[in-house]
This record gives C-alpha cells, structure tokens and sequence, in this order.
C-alpha cells in the first residue's frame, strides 16, 4: 500500500468506544438507519452518476445498497462488518467482511472498480486517509467515489473528527482527505428532504442529505 498522505491527528481519531468494532456489529440490524426521503434521494443520484455497465464497490454496505431496482450493473462487490447483513443483501454479487480500522487493505485488484460508494459508513474510519489511498488504487481512471451521510451515528463509535463537527465540517473534511491522497476536487452535495407522510405534506424535513462525489484522475 502507498503511504497515506496524514490529514488526521490522533487526537482527531479518538473514539468513545475504543472496543473491536466487530463485536459492536456482531449482530445483525435489519433497520433502515436513514428515513425514506434520504434513501430516495440517495437512488436518484445513484441512478445519475453510475452507467449500468459499472462495477460497483458497495463499501461499509449493510443489507440494501439503495441502487435503483431497475438498473443492473456489471457487477455489485460488496464489503461489511455483518456477513448476515451482507448475505441478505440481494444487489450483491459478491461480497468479504473486514474491519477496515484494523486493515485498510482491500482485496481487490488494481482498476478493477468504476464507482465506489459509501453510505453512512465514513463517519466510523479511524484511518480514512488509507482508505481513500486504497479506493484510488482500486478505481478506474476517471472512476467516482461517492461518500454519502446524514447527520445520525452511533456516537460512541465515531472519531472525534465527526462527533466535534457539522455538517459543513463533515463535508469539508471528507473532501480534504479525498484531496490529500490524489483525488480531483470534490463535488459537495448539501440538501433538505422531505419528511414522509402528513409530516411531509406540512413541509416537515427529513434527514438532511449530504455527499461528496470525486473522481479518479487520469494519469493517477
């Protein structure tokens, strides 16, 4: 693996909870962590960025993916920390189970992936600049990353990073460590969506919708 360029301190890496992460996903949750106007504006920008002749790496995936219904791509790797929660999950053709704040190394081969996405999962890497150094081995020139999240988390298994920022802080700083380890600049997504329901109709909010989309340079 190449050497990460640092953006984190390790006092920015701290987490309440400093117990294995595996025994904290140990078992199965088959809930919707995020409300339905989230999970629907995250399939729409799905079905935007990502070509249906993809290879698509589901990381921190769980047992949906959130990619339309009606899309099929050339393949679905999916990676978590609950192999039932993987194998339940029915857009994945395959998938492995590794805690990545233990090994960052993924096993796939070099440019072998065209999108990777990571939904709600980046909150928790305590070494997210390895990450995003081995997601930019693994993606195809000129392939996306996509890192989307709200403002939920379990707060204790969190780094200090994200439990002492906002949402612009969050979007910030994921972009600056895509950045930092060759990634071109991020587009950052910042969003309302709508409650479902009455609550809805009311003009209530739902969870707020954030992401940061960046591709692969060419000559990376």
């Amino acid at each position: 693996m190449i050497a990460p360029v640092q953006v984190l301190n390790e006092a920015d890496r701290y987490k309440l909870d400093g117990s294995d992460d595996a025994l904290f996903y140990a078992e199965p949750r088959f809930v919707q962590h995020l409300d339905a106007g989230f999970r629907a504006r995250l399939t729409s920008l799905y079905r935007e960025r990502i070509p249906p002749c993809a290879v698509v790496l589901d990381l921190m995936s769980s047992w949906v993916s959130h990619l339309p219904d009606e899309v099929t791509y050339q393949e679905v790797i999916g990676h978590g920390l609950n192999a039932e929660e993987l194998k339940a999950n029915k857009r994945l053709d395959r998938h492995w189970v590794q805690n990545l704040n233990v090994d960052q190394q993924l096993p796939l081969a070099n440019e072998c992936v065209d999108v990777a996405l990571v939904v709600a999962g980046w909150q928790y890497l305590q070494q997210p600049e390895a990450i995003a150094t081995e997601l930019l081995r693994v993606i195809r020139p000129r392939g996306e990353v996509i890192v989307a999240f709200s403002n939920r988390m379990f707060f204790q298994k969190a780094p200090q990073i994200w439990t002492d920022g906002g949402d612009s802080d969050h979007l910030a700083y994921v972009g600056q460590v895509l950045m930092a380890q060759g990634w071109n600049q991020p587009q950052l997504l910042e969003e309302d969506t709508t409650s479902a329901g009455a609550f809805g109709w009311l003009g209530g909010k739902g969870d707020p919708f954030m992401a940061v989309i960046a591709s692969k340079p060419i000559n990376s």
